[in-house]
């Protein structure tokens, strides 16, 4: 193929063109370009300009921020599984801290409680609130094992299992109560 492409280029027509070549150089007529002019300026600081001011100046359209962000329902679901998770930390912490800490135990604290003579609804509002993180977290971290085996994963199932778990938590919830 060498050899091939070595002859074609020994070959008259090619090395003509090539002759005429340096002549056709000669004849082209190039724009002038303007030369360019080199100008030496002190250096001087960036100007810092604020993120906020300069998109104003460029008329930027201002981001909305998450207050007026609509989470959907997964989204939702997520972030109250980890706050529900904090709060039972809290309310563990605090408990054991307690148990270690304070100098009776939780008998002396329950009639403390019981002295009081509080409402039957009073009583029943204060156990729902202990217990509506502990109903909702066991309820959607039994979602979250199930996911595991990947299963329910897809977008309808996950808004079913949602309102699902909505149900199931205020069920846990109220039975607690209950006791």
């Amino acid at each position: 193929m060498a050899l091939f492409g070595c002859t074609r280029f020994g070959s008259k027509p090619v090395l003509t063109t090539l002759n005429r070549f340096p002549s056709m150089l000669g004849s082209l007529n190039y724009a002038q370009a303007a030369t360019p002019k080199i100008v030496i300026k002190k250096f001087e600081e960036p100007k810092v300009e604020h993120h906020d001011i300069r998109n104003e100046r460029l008329k930027r359209p201002l981001s909305p921020h998450l207050t007026i962000y609509a989470f959907p329902l997964p989204a939702m679901m997520s972030i109250t599984h980890r706050a529900t998770g904090i709060m039972l930390s809290g309310y563990f912490s605090a408990l054991g801290i307690g148990a270690l800490v304070l100098p009776h135990d939780i008998s002396h604290y329950i009639s403390i409680i019981e002295s009081m003579n509080l409402s039957p609804a009073t009583l029943f509002l204060a156990k729902v609130v202990l217990a509506a993180p502990f109903g909702y977290h066991f309820a959607n971290g039994v979602r979250h094992l199930y996911w595991d085996t990947a299963k329910g994963l897809a977008m309808k199932e996950i808004y079913t299992t949602s309102y699902g778990i909505m149900g199931l938590a205020a069920v846990i919830t109220l039975v607690l109560a209950a006791l």
